[in-house]
């Protein structure tokens, strides 16, 4: 329980950490940005499919279907959510050009996003422990952790610009990551009073991360003019987090 807590409470300072880097240097380029995105977009990849899916499918006593159906409910699940808060891609270009209301409240919506969209993200960290295999958890909570960064990293020039104070900016960024915290030890617990759930959840948590990779990640890293180095880091992203598995496994 103490390593899952310690973990959960990593993954929520990556976000903290990066918003960090977003203050030393409040205009960073879209460039760096899309690279360490795609990297840890690679890297959450792998994660999802050998961290989550792959272990679903060895517990999963219905020839994969379970697994089949969780993904897509994770999938389904963020989908309908997005009906009701805005796509990251659309959000994390916003960039304010004066200190009115309404630009305001589309930065707060912004990182409201965000907060919400990290929820899942926790849950799927929290889930990765229910396997037993802590170098396993441990990778996905890395992979997410990286994602954070730059996530981070993203909120602080467009608040700052609309106005909002620097330490009301920095507590909107550790509200994001205590988000997290909480979606982590939700995921820890639901699948240690319930092992029955375990395919499910674990397939469950791979298709949520999925859904982000493909509906927020890539649109977001390929939308600024450097999708060819994009792909390159997300496939080295992938290659490294195939190694470390193979190297800790």
């Amino acid at each position: 329980m103490k390593l899952v807590l310690l973990t959960a409470l990593g993954i929520g300072l990556a976000t903290v950490f990066g918003a960090l880097i977003g203050f030393i240097f409040k205009k960073v380029s879209h460039k760096f940005s899309d690279i360490v995105l795609s990297f840890a977009a690679g890297v959450m990849l792998a994660a999802a499919v050998i961290g989550l899916i792959l272990p679903s499918l060895e517990y999963d006593k219905f020839y994969g279907i379970v697994t089949v159906v969780g993904i897509f409910a994770g999938a389904a699940s963020l989908s309908l959510f997005d009906k009701f808060v805005p796509h990251l891609h659309r959000l994390i270009g916003v960039e304010a050009e004066d200190h009115n209301n309404e630009n305001l409240n589309k930065v707060l919506l912004f990182v409201m996003a965000i907060a919400l969209h990290n929820l899942p993200e926790g849950i799927a960290a929290g889930v990765g422990f229910g396997t037993g295999d802590t170098t396993q958890a441990l990778l996905i909570a890395g992979g997410i952790a990286l994602q954070n960064i730059p996530e981070g990293m993203v909120i602080i020039g467009p608040m700052l610009a609309a106005g909002v104070s620097p330490r009301k900016t920095f507590v909107c960024a550790l509200v994001t990551g205590a988000v997290e915290v909480v979606g982590a030890l939700i995921g820890y617990f639901a699948v240690s009073i319930a092992t029955a759930i375990l395919p499910f959840a674990l397939a469950f948590a791979g298709g949520t991360m999925l859904y982000v990779i493909s509906d927020e990640m890539i649109p977001e890293t390929h939308a600024h003019g450097h999708q060819r180095g994009a792909t390159y880091a997300l496939l080295v992203g992938f290659c490294v987090m195939l190694i470390t598995d193979l190297l800790l496994g």
